[in-house]
């Protein structure tokens, strides 16, 4: 039986849940396929981890720093000097040969590096797929990837400009959970998540480790002069949780606070408005709902480009301050949908529409497909 070995990072949430969606499409599509998801950080020395994990310190406190290394890192060749990846990636080339796959799959840059050197060191036959989100470094165009499952727009279009064969780019989008294939509808959403049916609701999140400021969110909500009712998702971060729960109680807003949920296609199917860090994964999920995307505090590197495609898309906005969170929700809830209206769509309706239309709820399965293909 094939086996098919997925390396990911324990960085957030998004990486693990777009490994964790591919490796449910490939066992479906493939019964007793052996598939394994492995966090490469905890295959390699300790040193190395630390190393791998700096940009945090940069990202904390010196955020234009982080900024311009992360654009250094997006333009060039390799995320990292050679030499540091070879040796510091020596126990994970000892873990894949060990593994004796059939498939690689990377679903990170740094990953894909790693793995890359460990085909070129080795001269191993096994064949090496890459796949993630909205937005990848130029390091991912390497010779030794057989296939990228990406989206079309823009990951596909700068591979192909970077030289990458397009026979080689299936343009099948960001690997969502299968539960965004067959997602409830909002009225049954809403009764199932006790939401009010008739009033809009705002769902803010942050993240899967929990990063924001809730206490400032919270005071701009409650400027919102239209009734909504707010639910704020603080990920498993519990000092975040706590710290949200207190401003709750001290905001006149009608809010609920959560900490990890793993029915986030409900609460998208029942929300009006998502508010949140533009993480790439974040906003397909929320473009496959049909939710428009209002995109708050994106850090340097990656988000910032995301909130571009954003706006270039129609599928929400960039809010660039927190002063002005209040006046976007009041426009966008100014006109609601009315069921059966045949007037000229509003601004959320047209943001709805565009995300569904642009949204790719099966990649999960299309890109399984595309790397069975390769075990044949």
């Amino acid at each position: 039986m094939a086996r098919v070995l997925i390396l990911t990072v324990s960085h957030g949430a998004a990486h693990r849940r777009v490994a964790g969606a591919l490796a449910k499409a490939l066992a479906e599509l493939r019964p007793g396929l052996h598939v394994a998801v492995e966090d490469m950080l905890a295959r390699v020395p300790a040193w190395f981890r630390a190393y791998y994990n700096s940009y945090e310190i940069p990202l904390r406190y010196w955020p234009a720093l982080w900024g311009w290394i992360e654009g250094q890192q997006h333009i060039g060749y390799s995320t990292s000097p050679g030499w540091i990846y070879r040796r510091g990636g020596r126990p994970l080339f000892r873990f894949i040969e060990s593994f004796a796959p059939d498939v690689v799959v990377a679903t990170e840059t740094g990953a894909l590096e790693l793995a890359v050197l460990a085909r070129r060191m080795s001269g191993a036959r096994w064949r090496l797929a890459g796949v993630d989100g909205l937005d990848v470094d130029r390091a991912w165009a390497q010779p030794e990837v057989d296939l990228y499952a990406v989206t079309p727009d823009p990951v596909a279009r700068d591979l192909a400009a970077w030289g990458v064969p397009r026979a080689k780019i299936v343009a099948c989008g960001m690997p969502l959970d299968p539960g965004f294939l067959s997602r409830p509808d909002r009225a049954r959403a809403r009764r199932d998540l006790g939401v009010a049916p008739d009033a809009a609701l705002v769902l803010v999140l942050f993240g899967g480790a929990g990063f924001g400021r809730p206490r400032l969110i919270l005071r701009e909500l409650a400027r919102v002069r239209r009734p909504f009712q707010a639910v704020l998702i603080t990920g498993r971060n519990q000092r975040l949780q706590r710290e949200a729960e207190s401003a709750a109680a001290e905001t006149k807003c009608n809010c609920r606070v959560f900490g990890w949920v793993d029915n986030m296609q409900e609460w998208l199917a029942a929300a009006d408005l998502v508010v949140n860090k533009p993480s790439g994964l974040a906003l397909l999920e929320a473009m496959a709902c049909g939710v428009p995307f209002l995109a708050l505090d994106p850090l340097p590197g990656n988000e910032r480009r995301h909130c571009d495609l954003i706006e270039r898309w129609g599928v929400g906005r960039w809010v660039r301050s927190h002063a002005e969170l209040a006046p976007v929700i009041e426009r966008l809830l100014a006109e609601p949908a009315k069921p059966g209206d045949a007037g000229e769509p509003t601004e959320i309706d047209r943001m709805r529409e565009r995300g569904r239309a642009l949204s790719q709820p099966r990649a999960a399965y299309d890109a399984a497909e595309a790397i069975l293909k390769l075990t044949e």
